[in-house]
């Protein structure tokens, strides 16, 4: 591996992946059900505090609702701060890819995100390769690539299905910690992984024993903060010669207050920018 002073100087000479922000970055700001601030971050405060992190990126995900009749503008003002738009949805439904792929089509985004919510996903490669089949002349027509998210979905069945299908209209948005839930570990995900990778979901975590010693407890840090090995990470994505946005999400935990842990997350989004920043060029 590469120390990290070789790194950022690689990094800064060949590497093309932008960094970027998105609404799961801002759960707690945006809403969780049952605990929202008194003033939600709405989809324009979410393309603001790109502007003002100096990120290149926003990724607006289902949990943040735009209003469809400001779509046009929320779309113009990211073109005109020189922030590139990607669209996060949920289901793998042909109806639900089509209504993803029109509204990337009002914002001008090349890249949709999304997560099989079918009960019958875990390890099933040829029912996930049915259901990629059915909606790829859809992503094919309208020229979006779409990015499905690992969650319930073994990373050995994902990528048997895309081997299986090998349209590069098709890939993954690889996220460093869903895939504990299986239970997956990062690197065993990364490397079966790497080479269907569209989209990058960097979000750092840490994985510590209970107290008694029987359990663990899995919990988010700011990036560069945790376990994950983020200049590992990108070095095997290069390798792979794949050169994906790097989108920041945050596990933050629940403060004693909507205002303390709002502020805790807008202090975890920052230090995890000013991180990245050192090994993320664009």
């Amino acid at each position: 591996m590469r120390t990290l002073g070789v790194w950022h100087a690689w990094c800064a000479r060949e590497a093309r992946v932008k960094l970027g922000i998105g609404s799961y970055c801002y759960m707690w700001a945006h809403g969780v059900e049952g605990h929202r601030p008194a003033e939600p971050m709405d989809a324009f405060g979410l393309l603001e505090r790109c502007v003002s992190l100096g990120v290149r990126v926003v990724q607006f995900g289902p949990n943040l609702r735009l209003e469809e009749s400001r779509v046009e503008e929320l779309a113009a003002r990211a073109a005109e701060a020189g922030i590139e738009v990607e669209i996060g949805i949920a289901g793998l439904e042909p109806a639900r890819i089509r209504e993803g792929v029109r509204l990337c089509g009002r914002m001008g985004a090349r890249l949709l995100r999304t997560v099989d919510l079918y009960e019958g996903a875990a390890g099933d490669a040829r029912r996930l390769e049915e259901r990629l089949r059915a909606v790829l002349p859809v992503v094919e027509e309208s020229g979006v690539r779409l990015a499905l998210e690992n969650a319930r979905t073994p990373a050995r069945a994902m990528a048997a299905a895309l081997d299986a299908i090998g349209s590069p209209w098709l890939g993954v948005t690889l996220d460093t910690v869903n895939s504990l839930a299986i239970p997956e570990g990062t690197v065993e995900v990364v490397e079966a992984l790497a080479r269907h990778t569209l989209c990058l979901h960097v979000k750092d975590f840490r994985v510590r024993r209970i107290w008694h010693m029987m359990g663990f407890e899995v919990e988010g840090t700011p990036a560069g903060q945790g376990q994950l090995d983020v200049p590992w990470l990108l070095e095997r994505l290069r390798e792979a010669g794949r050169d994906p946005n790097a989108i920041i999400e945050l596990w933050v935990p629940q403060q004693g207050s909507p205002e303390e842990t709002v502020a805790l997350e807008d202090g975890w989004v920052r230090l995890s920018v000013e991180y990245l920043r050192g090994l993320i060029a664009g």
